[in-house]
C-alpha cells in the first residue's frame, strides 16, 4: 500500500522543502510530502500550524519529560540569561551554576567517586566517553586498547564516532562508514532473534558465548570499551534478556574492558529508576545522558565517569599539562540552569516512582493489543513501549519492506492525533512523564484504531 501525501502544502511547508536540509529524513519522500509543521505546544500536546492537537506519544525524541509547556523551566532560562548569559569551563574557570548541577548530578548518580563532564549533545557525549576510554587506558600503560564493541541495531549519535558505533546500517551506508576498529556483535532481542526452540534462558547463553569468543578474536588486549543502552531505543525498544547485562559485565571486567552505558534515553527516570542500567543490572564505568536531563529544553548532555577512570586520566593530564578536550559550550550557564531546575522538579515529582506506577499503567493498557492482527510483540519497561509489526503472527514474519507497515501506522496515528515514531515495523512510544492515566487511554485508544484502520486496509 503506497503512503498517502498530502496534496496542500502551506506557505511555511514549501519553504522548508525549498530550504532545510533535515535530520534522519528521507530527503527525496521530503521533496514530495513535506513537513508536518509544529506551531505551539502545552502540556503533553504539540499543536500544528492549521491548529490541531495532537499527544505527543514520543516526547518530541524521548526527551521532554516535563511536556512542552514549563513555565518554571522557562522562568529559570530567563533569570540565568539576565544574569550569566554565557560563560565557559576551559582553563579553571566556572560558572557557579554548572558547578551547582555537577553537585547535584553527582550525588544523583550511583557510580562511585564521579566526576561530570559536560557537552551539547548526546553525539558529543558518547564521543567524549570514548576518548576517555582511550585516555584511561593510554594512561595505564595499554594505547593498543582502542577497539569497540557495540549492539547490532544500537543507536549512539550521528557525529562520525557515534554514528560508526551505532549498528544501524542507515547510520553507514551513504557516508562510507564505520570507522576502523568498531565491531558489532548479535543484537540481543529474543523475540526477533531467538533460534526455533530456543528458551530465552538459552538465547541469553548463546549470545554471552559469542561475545567471549569475539572478544577472543579480536584481541582483548586491543579493546577498550563495550558501549551499549540499557534498553535498545532506536533499535525497536529492545529490552535484553534478564542477565544478559550481568553476564556481559563479568565477560568485560575479566578482560580488562571498560562498559559504557548509553543512558541517552533511559536516563533520568525513564525505565522507573533513575538510570537505565539499575533497571537492566550493571554498573558501568562511564555513562552518558541527555534529553531528559532538561527536559529538552535546551541542549545539554553529560558524561559521568566512575573515580577509577578519573584517576588515570586527572594523572595523565599533569603529565602532558593538559587534559585536551571540551567544547565552547560545555556546561552552558543558561542550560544548566535549565536542566538544574528540572532534577528538582523531577525529585518533588518523585519521579521513578510515579514512572514505575504509570509505565505499568501504560503497559496494561497496552496488553490487549497483543491480540490484534499486527501485532507480534508488545515489549519495554516504565514509560517506554515498542510494538513489533507482523504480515503473520505465528511465524513472525515481518512485512516486506516496500508495504512500509509502520509509516502507515504512523501517519493513521496522525489522522487521529497522536504522534508516535515508526522505526521499519516497530512502533515506539516514550510520553511525557507528566502524562495521566486517562491520557494514556486515550493514547491508546487512539493507536488502537490507527491499527484497526491499516490491518483492514491490507486485508489483515
Amino acid at each position: 500500500m503506497a503512503v498517502n501525501t498530502p496534496v496542500q502544502l502551506s506557505v511555511l511547508a514549501k519553504s522548508d522543502i525549498e530550504f532545510h536540509l533535515h535530520s534522519q529524513t528521507n530527503l527525496s519522500t521530503h521533496q514530495q510530502q513535506g513537513p508536518l509543521v509544529i506551531k505551539r505546544g502545552s502540556g503533553i500536546y504539540v499543536i500544528d500550524e492549521n491548529g490541531k492537537q495532537y499527544i505527543e506519544g514520543m516526547s518530541g525524541l524521548w526527551c521532554a519529560g516535563l511536556g512542552f509547556s514549563n513555565a518554571r523551566l522557562v522562568d529559570a532560562a530567563t533569570r540565568q540569561m539576565q544574569v550569566l548569559p554565557y560563560y565557559h569551563t576551559f582553563n579553571h574557570r566556572v560558572p557557579d551554576i554548572v558547578a551547582q548541577l555537577a553537585e547535584r548530578i553527582g550525588r544523583l548518580v550511583p557510580i562511585p567517586n564521579p566526576k561530570i563532564f559536560f557537552a551539547c549533545s548526546g553525539s558529543e557525549a558518547n564521543d567524549s566517553m570514548v576518548k576517555l576510554a582511550w585516555a584511561y587506558h593510554k594512561a595505564r600503560g595499554n594505547p593498543g586498547k582502542r577497539a569497540f564493541i557495540a549492539h547490532n541495531k544500537g543507536y549512539h549519535g550521528s557525529t562520525v564516532m557515534g554514528a560508526s558505533l551505532c549498528g544501524l546500517p542507515v547510520m553507514h551506508a551513504a557516508f562510507g562508514l564505520t570507522c576502523d576498529g568498531i565491531h558489532h556483535v548479535e543484537c540481543p532481542h529474543f523475540y526477533r532473534f531467538g533460534l526455533e526452540n530456543e528458551t530465552e534462558e538459552q538465547f541469553k547463553d548463546r549470545l554471552l558465548n559469542q561475545l567471549e569468543r569475539r572478544i577472543e578474536n579480536i584481541g582483548a588486549d586491543s579493546i577498550a570499551a563495550f558501549i551499549s543502552e540499557p534498553i535498545l531505543g532506536a533499535g525497536g525498544v529492545i529490552v535484553p534478556p534478564a542477565g544478559y547485562f550481568e553476564g556481559v559485565q563479568a565477560l568485560l571486567r575479566k578482560h580488562d574492558i571498560l562498559f559504557l552505558s548509553d543512558e541517552i534515553i533511559c536516563g533520568f527516570g525513564r525505565t522507573g529508576q533513575w538510570f537505565g542500567h539499575q533497571t537492566l543490572g550493571f554498573a558501568p564505568d562511564m555513562m552518558s545522558t541527555a534529553k531528559s536531563l532538561s527536559s529538552a529544553y535546551l541542549p545539554i548532555s553529560c558524561v559521568t565517569v566512575a573515580g577509577h577512570v578519573y584517576e588515570a586520566v586527572e594523572r595523565q593530564s599533569g603529565e602532558l599539562a593538559g587534559f585536551g578536550h571540551g567544547f565552547t559550550y560545555s556546561g552552558h550557564p543558561v542550560a544548566a540552569a535549565v536542566a538544574l531546575e528540572t532534577l528538582t522538579i523531577y525529585e518533588e515529582m518523585n519521579l521513578p516512582q510515579r514512572t514505575r506506577r504509570l509505565g505499568k499503567f501504560l503497559h496494561d493498557q497496552l496488553e490487549p493489543l497483543a491480540q490484534h492482527s499486527l501485532v507480534g510483540e508488545i515489549r519495554g519497561i516504565g514509560l517506554i513501549a515498542g510494538i513489533e509489526l507482523v504480515i503473520d503472527k505465528k511465524s513472525r514474519t515481518s512485512f516486506p519492506a516496500n508495504v512500509a507497515i509502520g509509516a502507515q501506522v504512523e501517519l493513521a496515528t496522525r489522522k487521529r492525533g497522536l504522534i508516535v515514531r515508526n522505526m521499519g515495523d516497530s512502533i515506539a512510544l516514550c510520553p511525557p512523564f507528566i502524562i495521566e492515566e486517562e491520557d494514556i487511554i486515550e493514547l491508546v485508544s487512539r493507536l488502537t484504531r490507527a491499527l484497526d484502520e491499516v490491518a483492514q486496509a491490507n486485508g489483515l
